[in-house]
This record gives C-alpha cells, structure tokens and sequence, in this order.
C-alpha cells in the first residue's frame, strides 16, 4: 500500500506558506511471524489389484456407415489364457478381408487372413472438388517498377 501526503512548510525567504509533495511511502503491515509446522508424513501403501486366475470376457461390435462407406466388425472371446476372435472390414478395392486369430501360451498368436469379392459394390465416398480460379487477361493491380527510388543522403563521418 502506497501512501502520500501533502505538508506545508513556511520558506525562510519567502514568506508565505507553499505546498511540498513528499514522496509516496510504502507501509507494510506487520504480521507476526508465523511458524511452520510440518504434516505428518502418511505413507501410501500399494494395494495389489485382486488376480484373477482365470480371466473371462467377450465382446463384439458392427459398423455400417452409408455415408462413408465404412463396414467392418469384430468379436473376440477370451476363457483363461486363450483368446479367440475374427475381424473383417471392406478394403478400398471392394473386397472384404476376413481375420480370424487365436492366441494361447503354447502356440502363441497365430491369425489366417481371407480375402472375397462382395456381390455388391461399396459407395466411396465422395470427395468435393473447388473448380481454379479463372486466369484474368489483365493484372488487377498496376504495374511497379521493380527498384524503387530512395532519395540520396549525403554522407556524414563518425567520429568516436
């Protein structure tokens, strides 16, 4: 917080009060010193997540966007270690790639890809195009010439 004030003091040659500007002062206020306590420490301990000896889960989903052209789907099953599932999408060349893979500790992964014609062809999408735009036969903006005039200053020495 600033503070300034105003003070009159008579001047010994002049004899008539005149107004001084003392500089502006900064008072802090005085707080008492405050003593730093430190928190208990409390140690976090790490919980293990429950194991499950025998993980089991299944799931599936199905897309088919008209608008996009974007079909595909998959379904996968796992029963312990085992995991079994198969994927199929539509690739840009109108086929269908079909994979179908299993995984266990024994084989590891292991996937057979298939590929079919569809019986019916997929839309592509369809991209717009902007048409250029049209040359025009005169420029839109005069001519300038390519060096412009700078007037000459005479030259003046430095001396250090």
């Amino acid at each position: 917080m600033a503070v300034a004030s105003a003070v009159v003091l008579p001047a010994p040659a002049y004899h008539g009060p005149f107004t001084y500007a003392a500089p502006a002062v900064a008072k802090y206020a005085a707080y008492p010193a405050v003593a730093k306590v430190a928190a208990p420490v409390v140690a976090k301990v790490a919980v293990p997540e429950p194991y499950d000896p025998n993980p089991q889960y299944s799931f599936s989903y199905d897309i088919h966007d008209g608008s996009t052209g974007d079909v595909k789907s998959q379904h996968e099953t796992r029963n312990g270690d085992v995991v079994e599932g198969a994927y199929s999408l539509i690739e840009p060349d109108g086929t269908r790639r079909i994979v179908q893979y299993t995984a266990d500790p024994v084989h590891g992964f292991n996937a057979v890809v298939q590929r079919e014609p569809l019986a019916v062809k997929v839309a592509a999408p369809v991209a717009k195009v902007v048409a250029p735009a049209p040359v025009l036969a005169k420029p839109v903006f005069p001519a300038y010439p390519a060096v412009a005039k700078v007037p000459a200053f005479p030259a003046y020495a430095y001396h250090h």
